[in-house]
């Protein structure tokens, strides 16, 4: 039962920051399957089930509030949807325990990009020119973010959401809409792949039904809160809990020695608590420039 309550309130709390964020669910969420020894195939399938669910109530959430651009979501699924089906059917060819450290490492990346992402570029000028996004560009993007999303169990969100949020045409609030509402078809497709390769026994319904509550029930908060929460603090604080997590899976793998695990624990702690702090300051003085602009 406490397992059952803690899955349901990891699945809330992915959902809460991907739908707040644009990305995440499938990054936290696959990296808590693999620290629970689940095999990256079966960790990833598990992640993309319940994401059928929970991206559809999402996607439904964020239309209702207005935060999708209807023609970006249209030019995303169809090369996304192709990118994730060919990961899935990549990934479930493997070895587990050979892709794992990889995965891992894959993880740990987006993770050290997600703190770059909200702590150093959070609030800089987009460079990007005011055009709209042509299809030549968002065909690779979502074949790119599409693969990687299924062979890492999430990626999705943390590709395509940076990139497009370039765009000055775009609000950041439309860009977290239409990511998370394309990414139904991503993690339908994604979901076929696994299905065709591994087969439904394959696919760990536990995990899936207790993400997929919380996720549910946090969709409609997320699209809400979309405008609200401070996305800076958010991003800083799950890019550290991937970082954490995913270095222990790779000391697992590589068996290092008993003393180096609380010596590496504790500089990951004190950086993230030192990227915490920077987060909430930054936060302030954004809060600050505005109230003197303003008067």
């Amino acid at each position: 039962m406490k397992k059952l309550i803690v899955f349901v309130f990891v699945g809330f709390i992915a959902q809460l920051i991907d739908g707040s964020l644009g990305m995440a669910y499938g990054v936290t969420s696959s990296t808590l399957l693999l620290t629970f020894g689940i095999a990256p195939a079966v960790a990833s399938a598990s992640v993309h089930l319940a994401e059928v669910v929970t991206t559809a109530a999402s996607g439904a959430s964020h239309w209702k509030f207005g935060n999708v651009d209807r023609a970006m979501v249209g030019k995303l699924i169809i090369p996304g949807s192709v990118g994730a089906f060919i990961g899935a059917c990549f990934l479930s060819n493997l070895p587990g325990d050979v892709i794992k450290p990889y995965v891992s490492l894959f993880l740990l990346a987006l993770g050290f990009y997600i703190i770059y992402r909200f702590l150093v570029l959070n609030g800089r000028a987009p460079s990007a020119s005011r055009k709209q996004w042509s299809n030549k560009q968002l065909v690779p993007l979502g074949l790119a973010a599409g693969f990687l999303d299924a062979t890492g169990g999430g990626g999705w969100g943390p590709i395509a959401t940076p990139v497009l949020l370039a765009n000055k045409n775009m609000e950041a609030r439309k860009v977290v809409g239409t990511v998370d509402t394309s990414e139904f078809a991503v993690a339908l497709s994604a979901t076929l792949g696994f299905v065709i390769s591994l087969g439904w026994e394959q696919v760990n319904w536990y995990w899936v039904l207790t993400l997929m509550a919380g996720g549910v029930i946090a969709a409609p908060i997320a699209a809400w809160l979309v405008r609200k929460l401070p996305s800076h603090l958010l991003g800083v604080l799950v890019g550290g809990l991937i970082i954490l997590t995913n270095v222990r899976t790779l000391l697992h793998a590589w068996e290092a020695p008993a003393p180096v695990y609380p010596a590496v624990y504790g500089l990951i702690v004190i950086g993230w608590a030192a990227a915490v702090w920077v987060a909430i300051r930054n936060g302030r003085k954004g809060k600050t420039a505005s109230g003197e602009l303003a008067s």
